[in-house]
């Protein structure tokens, strides 16, 4: 596979080259773990022998980025305390098969300047099971923190797009307010389906990263903000998943009570935030019905 050269690869803001599909097989147990990791408790997504099994929509939420090809020189690593999800979009086009091999495609979209020293990195990813129905499309959008002050690269200037969009609540008490606690040990059961990132058990990690205790993973707060509003809006049926899209906005600690509050926009779409406290953990949010 060639290296991704943003100069030759983004004229005129166009996205990046496809990447080699990658191969995914997933089974049983981690559908199960994936459901228990994100607080699931409705039995259709946590006991495989009810009659309406199925794999929790945000499951595949994981993959984003899989296989694209990018150049270290204008995407720069970041350790793993440093590098963190700054925003997400799924949207689901058929349900997941409750196990087998999929395939992940993924191709860079933007790499922007946030600030001195960050870098605001997006793909696009889509997921096609074994006979090659197309069941999942995703954007991800990551942080690159400390670049500059690590010495890994140069300023870099903006290429490419961005699907970062805001999206504001109307100015009245929203249609919807929903909540979930998070578990003391919530982080510690969702990094069991790979995201083994430090910062999300480890204090000395969490204290590099600049955060006064482990937080819990951005994407298990996705996964918490779908299962509140699937319930409420689609009865908590998988096949009534049509997109999430979401900023994370400030870190969810374990043990916090996370509040999703919601305003219905057009037929089978809300807007929303989540809150702990007074402080907003997600804007710019927005939850399709089908």
């Amino acid at each position: 596979m060639a290296i991704y050269d943003a100069k030759k690869s983004l004229p005129g803001g166009e996205p990046g080259p496809w990447g080699d599909a990658v191969s995914i097989r997933y089974d049983q147990r981690d559908v199960l773990l994936y459901a228990v990791g994100i607080g699931a408790s409705d039995l259709r997504f946590i006991y495989e022998k009810h009659p309406a099994f199925a794999v929790f929509p945000t499951f595949p939420i994981r993959w984003g980025g899989a296989g694209a090809p990018i150049d270290p020189a204008l995407v720069p690593p970041s350790p793993g305390p440093l590098n963190i999800d700054a925003e997400r979009l799924i949207e689901q086009l058929r349900p997941l098969p409750l196990s087998g091999s999929v395939s992940v495609r993924s191709r860079l979209i933007g790499v922007h300047p946030r600030g001195k020293g960050n870098g605001f990195v997006e793909t696009e990813s889509t997921v096609t099971d074994a006979d090659g129905n197309l069941c999942v499309r995703m954007v991800s959008g990551s942080y690159r923190r400390g670049v500059e002050r690590l010495g890994d690269i140069e300023p870099f200037e903006g290429a490419g797009q961005t699907h970062s969009v805001r999206i504001d609540p109307p100015a009245r008490a929203p249609d919807l307010v929903l909540e979930a606690r998070i578990a003391d040990n919530q982080a510690h059961l969702y990094r069991l389906s790979g995201d083994y990132n430090p910062l999300h058990i480890d204090p000395d990690a969490a204290r590099f990263g600049g955060f006064e205790r482990p937080i819990l993973h951005g994407l298990c707060t996705f996964g918490h903000c779908a299962q509140l509003l699937l319930g409420a809006l689609g009865g908590g049926d998988a096949a009534r998943f049509g997109m999430l899209k979401l900023r994370f906005s400030s870190p969810v600690y374990p043990g916090d009570l996370l509040r999703v509050q919601a305003w219905h926009d057009t037929p089978g779409r809300v807007i929303f935030e989540a809150r702990v406290g007074e402080r907003a953990v997600v804007s710019n949010a927005c939850f399709e019905i089908r």
